[in-house]
């Protein structure tokens, strides 16, 4: 099967791209600058310059595809609601070339931010969840009905030694502050998976997935941000230290909402459906310690 892939040289596309090869599938991916095409064609991939910008590459490259998997967006958070919008757009322009063929479009997206309690697969995403104006789901959703074959791959925090998620923003935080703070008791808890094991679940859900099915990348169902914030205090020689609510929002600023966070998630059906099992031993903890 030949396979466009955006976020082809990114964090997770790019453990993707060798679970595909070695499937026995090809991989055309999308590349933004001449080095990271030529990243590309090392690995054995065609490669398609464009971006999410270019909406007539997302085009070209749906339809000269079997199958689309979509794993590219802008994770910078002081332009958000404008990359959430691209995004939108960009998901909508693959859904438009893809209509009435029947092909596979696997969208990444977040878990669902249930506060306090365990998401699973079945739980739907409302618009707007946390805040953010993602609707990476939604919009992918909604091309069912003009003949796209979709499945929703969710994400938690995706680790390995070089990054840890949100962790990798608290690190830097408390690298600044001169300590590792969590709020209350950290017992607020966030799901994880290494990077690894996400790339052989999107291989999975190409080979095996349902149409309008949710799958749930999570390796863990949910670690406390009090170890997280101990580990980086580890990490990097600093104290971790408690914080009241009242303190929270001043000393993390655009972070507190993370900090609190507590969005558990469970891959039981996903793990169910696809024989999806982690296999990688390092945990999000265990990767803080050892990051580089």
């Amino acid at each position: 099967m030949r396979v466009f892939l955006t976020g082809a040289t990114g964090f997770i596309g790019s453990a993707i791209v060798p679970n595909l090869l070695d499937d026995g599938h090809e991989v055309l991916g999308l590349a933004r600058s001449e080095p990271s095409a030529e990243l590309l064609r090392q690995a054995g991939c065609d490669v398609l310059k464009g971006d999410l910008r270019d909406l007539e590459s997302l085009r070209r490259g749906s339809q000269q595809a079997d199958a689309v998997i979509h794993t590219a967006f802008d994770h910078d958070f002081s332009r958000m609601a404008d990359n959430c919008e691209m995004d939108r757009v960009a998901i909508e322009a693959m859904g438009s070339a893809l209509a009435g063929t029947g092909k596979r479009f696997i969208v990444t997206s977040g878990l669902p931010p249930l506060m306090g309690r365990v998401s699973t697969e079945t739980d739907i995403l409302p618009p707007g969840a946390h805040g953010m104006p993602r609707v990476s789901e939604q919009v992918a959703m909604a091309l069912i009905d003009s003949g796209v074959s979709v499945s929703v791959i969710r994400m938690p925090q995706v680790h390995d030694r070089n990054r840890q998620g949100f962790a990798s923003y608290l690190m830097d935080h408390a690298r600044r502050q001169g300590v590792s703070a969590y709020v209350g008791g950290g017992q607020n808890r966030w799901p994880a998976v290494h990077r690894l094991d996400v790339a052989r679940l999107y291989r999975l859900v190409l080979d095996n997935g349902v149409n309008g099915e949710h799958y749930h990348a999570v390796g863990e169902e949910g670690v406390a941000v009090r170890d997280v914030a101990e580990a980086i205090g580890r990490r990097l020689g600093v104290p971790a230290i408690s914080l009241s609510e009242e303190e929270s929002a001043t000393h993390f600023g655009w972070l507190d909402r993370i900090a609190r966070m507590d969005v558990p998630a469970s891959s039981v059906l996903t793990r169910q459906h696809l024989a999806w099992h982690p296999l990688q031993k390092a945990g999000l903890v265990q990767d803080i310690l050892d990051s580089l």
